[in-house]
């Protein structure tokens, strides 16, 4: 693999800029003074890279992709706040990645191994993992988090401060407006719990009676029974040891600033 950095003559890549071995940057790219490519990092064409931003090594990233740019908050009164995005990225044409502001701790992260498709966007101050899925046209507000290995359907949109837990699954044209668990599967605008993401699970090598577990804990957390705080003690009690069921527990436990979404025939504790 080659370590020299290749910049197209078409391309204006300010000499503050750290580039790291092996970059390739294709033509009509734009890099600003703050930026920190990583190592063997591919620009295809027509990319602008702004702010103070860090993207890891080995990303790839496609034409008309404005990365860093100021964030769409009017309260944004020029702080230096940072985009973080891990290594392996791939994001595709037309995706938007704004930095974090002052009301939310400077700084939007991004980890490892996740994929962006075309013209989703990634808002000021939010949190997303690893191994994430972004489909066309994705909206994500501001102050959101979303866990690894979660897959959002195109055209979703998420509402700010909204949480999304790990391997969720969000469906195409769904409204977020509420906290999904991990594990959970959120369809429908406005979008309603549906049940676990068992197709996701499955795939990623979840054994029969671990499933068994998350969907007994699944029933018991959303019965019609007490009122939902009630029903995540007593499922804290009853999977004390069972470290997946524990990850949903500490999520809801955790109460971010929205409710928690629920399936529509659930009551709200």
């Amino acid at each position: 693999m080659s370590v020299e950095i290749q910049i197209h003559p078409l391309s204006v890549v300010d000499p503050a800029a750290k580039l790291g071995v092996g970059v390739k940057i294709g033509p009509f790219c734009a890099i600003g003074p703050h930026v920190e490519l990583g190592d063997h990092s591919e620009l295809i064409s027509h990319v602008s890279l702004a702010g103070r931003t860090r993207i890891g090594a080995e990303a790839k990233i496609f034409p008309f992709a404005s990365i860093g740019h100021i964030p769409q908050d009017l309260k944004f009164r020029g702080e230096d706040s940072v985009l973080e995005i891990g290594s392996h990225c791939l994001i595709r044409e037309g995706v938007t990645m704004n930095p974090g502001t002052e009301g939310g701790g400077l700084v939007t992260r991004i980890g490892n191994h996740s994929t962006f498709l075309a013209n989703s966007h990634v808002a000021h101050d939010c949190h997303v993992g690893n191994h994430v899925i972004f489909s066309n046209n994705v909206m994500l507000a501001g102050h959101c988090h979303v866990g690894d290995y979660a897959i959002l359907g195109g055209g979703a949109a998420v509402h700010q401060f909204c949480r999304i837990g790990a391997h969720a699954f969000i469906g195409g044209l769904s409204g977020v407006e509420n906290d999904v668990i991990p594990y959970g599967i959120a369809l429908g605008n406005r979008a309603h719990l549906a049940g676990l993401n068992m197709v996701g699970l499955k795939r990623r090598g979840f054994s029969r009676e671990a499933i068994q577990e998350i969907r007994r804990a699944y029933r018991l957390l959303f019965a019609e029974e007490g009122t939902l705080q009630e029903r995540i003690e007593d499922v804290a009690g009853d999977f004390s040891n069972d470290p997946i069921v524990a990850e949903i527990v500490e999520f809801l436990r955790a109460a971010g600033n929205r409710s928690i979404c629920t399936p529509r025939d659930s009551k709200e504790g």
